[in-house]
């Protein structure tokens, strides 16, 4: 190994302990080298024991507890939340004020907004407001307050709906554990179905992301329904569910291209 490949692969576990996750763009573009090198030095360190990657990217062994769950899901449906992601964004205008819901959607949408110029995002996710801090220069941040819940990386509870109810978004983007075809929009947290209720009506516009996986999946928690919003990503919509329940309202079903 060169001299250059250590000091390069050393100051990535320093970008760890600072950030607890780093993607291998950033990495590529600090160090200006390829995303070829980059992912190498990242197997590198995978093998040794330093780090575990993710997909594009890696995060830090010292801080599993707090990434734990989020880790778990990220390599889950990732072209399908891409496609989402994408089609979402270029419903985002420079200037907008968004609100973006916890998990790794909501995550995956941040990132394809990363190209839209000055925006406010608002979230109560810790690794989304992560991300925007580290790589979004010319976005701000608005972080809901509440409880934190261990091991998720977000924020709920009365302190996050209270402060929600002092903003007015242009848009929101809102992101269900599953979809019961008749019994609406669900979540697996009591706290977090009280939030997503809220998420529902503070926002000028307001969207569902969600990837086909969600619909029948396992959801304990009621918030809301198809015609409690103004449109449905979806990368697809198997046997025509979606396009049943948005039938008789005025709710747009997107499937993204």
């Amino acid at each position: 190994m060169t001299k250059f490949a250590e000091q390069r692969r050393a100051a990535i576990l320093a970008m760890l302990e600072q950030n607890t996750s780093v993607q291998v763009s950033e990495i590529a573009k600090a160090f200006g080298v390829s995303c070829v090198t980059v992912r190498s030095d990242l197997d590198v360190l995978a093998h040794d024991g330093k780090l575990r990657r993710t997909h594009g990217g890696a995060i830090s062994l010292s801080k599993t507890l707090t990434v734990s769950i989020q880790d778990r899901r990220i390599n889950v449906n990732v072209e399908a939340k891409r496609a989402i992601a994408h089609e979402a964004a270029s419903f985002v205008r420079a200037g907008q004020s968004v609100l973006v819901d916890t998990g790794t959607t909501g995550l995956a949408l941040v990132q394809a907004l990363n190209s839209c110029g000055a925006l406010t995002l608002i979230t109560a996710d810790l690794t989304i407001a992560d991300y925007i801090d580290r790589a979004m220069p010319s976005a701000e941040v608005v972080l809901l307050g509440g409880t934190l819940r261990k091991a998720h990386r977000y924020t709920s509870g009365p302190a996050a709906v209270s402060a929600l109810l002092a903003l007015r978004p242009d848009v929101a983007f809102v992101c269900p554990t599953s979809f019961a075809p008749r019994h609406g929009f669900m979540t697996n947290y009591e706290g977090m179905a009280e939030l997503k209720r809220a998420f529902l009506s503070c926002a000028g516009a307001t969207y569902v992301l969600m990837d086909s996986s969600k619909i029948n999946a396992p959801g304990l928690y009621y918030f809301g329904d198809v015609s409690d919003v103004d449109g449905i990503f979806m990368e697809s919509d198997p046997h025509g569910v979606m396009t049943a329940c948005v039938k008789d309202t005025s709710t747009q079903l997107v499937l993204a291209r």
